[in-house]
């Protein structure tokens, strides 16, 4: 197995363990959550495919992997941005929760 199939594997592997986390987090809490962990693998896993879509000279993936690691840094962002400062209380939670109409 070349060097760059195991760069390939090993993000696909992040982004796998992303939604693992996520379903584990859920299943804790009896309701769907995204947890602040699901993000920080969304961007390992998608910096880690970027390196692996420019070594494959793919524009297509080049592309969905570019945009997607500006969106899950922003949702970090906004995570953050909303997490309470020291002596403001525990209201924030740095996990969202999905809400779905039934």
């Amino acid at each position: 197995m070349s060097y760059w199939i195991t760069i390939g594997v090993l993000g696909q592997a992040c982004f796998f363990m992303r939604f693992f986390v996520q379903w584990i987090a859920s299943e804790k809490r009896g309701e769907s959550v995204i947890p602040v962990q699901f993000w920080y693998l969304s961007i390992v896993g998608s910096l880690i495919l970027l390196a692996y879509s420019i070594h494959q000279n793919d524009p297509v993936f080049i592309l969905g992997q570019s945009t997607g690691t500006v969106i899950y840094l922003r949702n970090l962002v906004l995570i953050y941005k909303k997490k309470p400062k020291p002596g403001q209380g525990n209201e924030a939670a740095c996990s969202q929760k999905i809400t779905t109409a039934n």
